[in-house]
């Protein structure tokens, strides 16, 4: 079995797709999941923005594979600072349930991190979900540790 992480092409987009809708899906039932749907979640059409991102050169988009079948993708573009520098802000990191914990997840962070330091960028940010401790954790194997905590009141009854 040979993982893998590699740089996305226009014709993973509809795979990508598939696996964003896949992770919306999973996510948005979780504590927190509902707003972070309507805020912070890609929003349809999604092809068109996964397209938009292969051809930004501030934007990554990898896929990670098993063999040569795609399991999970991840997504992060550049975040400039107030003082001129930028951070490299993880906006996607999923793996389909039955490919975890493999090391594809680790291979996308890999893949993400090396973009990142050969841009200069001084910083990788992501979100983990309330609760949510096995992201939390993965996370945290890469250094990414807690830096502000969002809250949120719902005002609807």
């Amino acid at each position: 079995m040979q993982v893998a992480a590699r740089i996305a092409i226009a014709d993973d987009v509809g795979v990508v797709g598939a696996m964003v809708e896949a992770a919306i899906d999973e996510l948005t039932p979780q504590r927190g999941g509902a707003v972070w749907s309507q805020t912070a979640a890609r929003v349809a059409p999604l092809d068109a923005g996964l397209r938009h991102e292969l051809e930004d050169p501030d934007a990554l988009v990898i896929v990670g594979t098993i063999d040569t079948t795609i399991v999970g993708y991840a997504a992060c573009h550049v975040e400039p600072l107030h003082d001129g520098r930028a951070i490299a802000r993880i906006t996607d990191l999923y793996v389909l349930p039955d490919a975890r914990k493999v090391g594809v997840g680790e291979a996308m962070m890999v893949t993400l991190e090396e973009w990142a330091r050969k841009r200069s960028l001084v910083g990788l940010d992501a979100v983990a979900l309330p609760g949510d401790r096995d992201t939390k954790n993965f996370f945290e194997t890469f250094g990414l540790v807690a830096r502000a905590i969002q809250v949120h009141r719902s005002l609807e009854t």
